[in-house]
């Protein structure tokens, strides 16, 4: 009894600790911003917002994958952080994503997928940053090549190249 008296202590003094210990503030973007994430955001860095920019993407853990895509005729490799990561980045939270291109393109995410699946959020393609001409400088891609159920048109409707805003609900 005395022992479950002391670890019920210790946990509600690590509880109240965790609690008391501030989240990491999100830097302010240096250059110019590349992706905007607005809504449920809770580590805003412009206003309401949450902003970054080309180099604080590249701070973030990066992944590569190479996978077969619906848009090119060979495997491409794509590096970047993981979509998961840029959320938790901005402190966000939610039930969806509203990915926004440059043109007004607009696609629906669960928010789910980024915790699912290890969506990125690319900046480079074969090494090389994107231009807008080839689907740059943002390009949310899921792995299709590493489950059989991404390999489907849903998940291709849900990534969105000439990605410059989340939009998270």
């Amino acid at each position: 009894m005395i022992y479950r008296s002391m670890l019920i202590r210790s946990l509600l003094f690590g509880a109240a600790l965790a609690s008391t210990q501030p989240s990491l503030a999100l830097d302010k973007p240096v250059g110019r911003t590349a992706l905007t994430i607005s809504g449920k955001v809770g580590k805003p860095n412009d206003g309401p917002r949450a902003v970054f920019d080309m180099a604080m993407l590249a701070k973030l853990p990066q992944q590569t994958f190479t996978t077969k895509t619906p848009w090119y005729p060979q495997p491409v490799k794509f590096t970047g952080p993981l979509l998961r990561d840029v959320l938790a980045a901005a402190g966000a939270s939610g039930s969806k994503i509203v990915a926004v291109a440059l043109n007004d393109y607009k696609t629906e995410i669960p928010f789910a997928d980024a915790q699912q699946h290890d969506v990125i959020v690319a900046r480079l393609m074969n090494d090389k940053p994107m231009p807008v001409r080839e689907k740059g400088p943002l390009f949310i891609v899921y792995p299709f090549d590493t489950k059989t159920e991404l390999r489907a048109e849903i998940y291709y409707n849900r990534s969105a190249w000439q990605l410059n805003a989340l939009q998270v609900q």
